[in-house]
């Protein structure tokens, strides 16, 4: 993988807790940073097909490695081009060590 390949921006999301006004412990949503990502859609198999029939798409998410990156977990969200993946394992790194690796998915239909 070469730098040129990461052409979309990814805004990590890191979950938080929080009280609201009414003092009851609510989870939201941190901004932790934007990176420079690449997504590749997920292809064949079973899991994935029975994913794309309740509207969730699998991906793998390539970023940078950085002190950021290397924080995320399978908690966290990554939000590309208005859509939000939910990291489902923790990254991996590339045998370069120069990028990490994450399986993630869309929440699919509500």
């Amino acid at each position: 993988m070469d730098a040129g390949r990461l052409t979309k921006r990814a805004t990590l999301l890191e979950p938080i807790e929080a009280v609201d006004d009414d003092g009851q412990v609510v989870q939201s949503w941190a901004d932790r940073g934007t990176v420079w990502c690449n997504w590749t859609p997920r292809r064949g198999g079973e899991g994935v097909m029975q994913a794309r029939i309740e509207s969730r798409n699998p991906a793998i998410i390539t970023v940078r490695a950085s002190a950021l990156t290397r924080r995320i977990t399978s908690e966290w969200v990554a939000r590309i081009d208005g859509r939000e993946f939910d990291v489902k394992e923790a990254p991996t790194e590339t045998p370069d060590r120069a990028y990490l690796e994450f399986l993630a998915m869309t929440r699919g239909a509500k």
